[in-house]
């Protein structure tokens, strides 16, 4: 294989992190580059879609459902555990 050194400018923190995430998968960050580039290659674009919104993590949609049922008029309550427990058939 004919390789070239690449030189790029990475914020510090960045590559720091990128190097402990992908030392823990087994992989240098020079290879995890390279994986980027030939995936890119393959797909003759990006490897993913580029997107400004992030995909929510499950505890905040699960607080944000908590939030809904909180201010749910309509949603059930109970006075003591033990109603839910009766309820649910503990």
């Amino acid at each position: 294989m004919n390789t070239v050194a690449m030189n790029i400018r990475v914020d510090k923190n960045l590559k720091e992190q990128a190097t402990e995430l992908y030392n823990d998968l087994g992989l240098s960050l020079s290879s995890a580059i390279n994986m980027f580039l030939r995936q890119s290659v393959r797909e003759n674009g990006l490897p993913f879609k580029p997107q400004r919104t992030r995909r929510k993590s499950e505890i905040e949609l699960a607080s944000e459902e908590a939030d809904q049922l909180m201010n749910d008029p309509n949603a059930k309550t109970y006075e003591a555990p033990q109603e839910l427990w009766d309820e649910i058939g503990l």
